[in-house]
């Protein structure tokens, strides 16, 4: 299991969003940094939306990381619960009302390591992969 040092710098992201239920692909790439904030570690993403046929639009978020009783667990950067790691555990679930989040994390090819939400409810059914690895240059701690 990997820890919050390990996620601390900068990653490249690429993302991959199959929405069934609107027959389309979307794609993002960009880039995940992961830093101090003085509790944890605050991951802020960017990067290039590429949804279907539209125009490419700028895609932006932020999560909050804390160790928590011996697993990672992730906020919404207004401080909501979003989803937890553990050892044990790397797989959770999050209830967004009318929606469920099913996320699954892969780390056994670290230093990239990949995320897959599965997304269901009465108007979403997406998979969203999203694959990170080290940022050229930037070799991330415990790699």
């Amino acid at each position: 299991m990997i820890g919050l040092q390990d996620l601390e710098g900068r990653w490249t992201l690429a993302r991959v969003i199959e929405d069934a239920r609107a027959g389309l692909t979307g794609h993002v790439d960009g880039r995940a940094v992961w830093r101090p904030d003085g509790v944890g570690l605050r991951q802020e993403e960017t990067g290039l939306l590429r949804y279907g046929a539209g125009a490419p639009m700028r895609a932006e978020r932020s999560y909050l990381w804390r160790a928590e009783a011996g697993a990672l667990v992730v906020y919404f950067d207004d401080g909501r619960p979003f989803h937890r790691v553990a050892k044990d555990a790397l797989s959770d679930r999050h209830w967004c009302d009318p929606d469920i989040y099913d996320v699954t994390y892969d780390f056994a090819q670290w230093p990239r390591w990949q995320t897959v939400w599965h997304v269901r409810g009465p108007r979403k059914d997406m998979v969203i992969t999203s694959r990170f690895s080290p940022e050229m240059g930037a070799i991330p701690p415990g790699a």
